[in-house]
């Protein structure tokens, strides 16, 4: 077996502005993934950003549900050209947890349980554009679709919302992540189709 998943095919329908270029809409939610699902027992589990000048800001499970909650709601677009309306989560804004974090850092490499990374500017994780989930459509976020918990940053190719989220290293330089430096773009702009490299 491959460890990649395969792409799903959709019925097109009509989504008016809300389909980027070359998508179709799903109903269901695909899994796709660039390997086995790590499992991680909740005691077992901390989140942290590494600042660029080696500080470390950490997180236990218990820390983290503590914080304050949001409930976004958001279309996300997969770069194999299904997209989902309406998708609703439950987690913590990146604006929350950069509160207390001071960082020149123009950059984030974000890794997660089992090894996989991705690229995104750090602009791209503020302003209300980027959550730490752990629920999805009221529910435990499944460890298939990234449980116990993801990033989702829903205005990128879904790549960049990384499954089993573990840590954000914060950098001054651009650092490629597992997709980027196999030929993916390196943004990820649904809109403009920068599906891959020269994209």
């Amino acid at each position: 077996m491959g460890i990649i998943s395969r792409g799903f095919q959709g019925r097109r329908r009509d989504a008016g502005d809300r389909l980027p270029p070359g998508q179709y809409l799903v109903d269901d939610f695909p899994v796709l993934s660039a390997g086995p699902t790590p499992r991680v027992p909740l005691d077992r589990w901390e989140f942290a950003i590494d600042t660029e000048a080696g500080e470390t800001h950490r997180w236990s499970w218990e820390e983290f549900l503590a914080l304050p909650q949001q409930t976004p709601t958001a279309d996300i677009h997969c770069v194999t050209k299904w997209t989902k309306l309406d998708t609703t989560w439950q987690g913590v804004s990146l604006d929350v947890l950069m509160e207390d974090v001071e960082s020149a850092a123009e950059y984030a490499l974000i890794y997660s349980y089992g090894g996989y990374t991705t690229n995104l500017p750090l602009e791209d994780l503020l302003d209300g554009q980027a959550w730490i989930v752990h629920r999805f459509d009221g529910e435990e976020l499944e460890p298939r679709h990234g449980g116990p918990a993801r990033l989702i940053v829903p205005h990128l190719y879904f790549w960049k919302s990384a499954k089993w989220v573990r840590g954000i290293r914060l950098l001054n330089e651009d650092y490629p992540g597992f997709w980027e430096t196999a030929g993916y773009n390196n943004y990820g702009d649904p809109w403009r189709e920068q599906r891959y490299e020269g994209d």
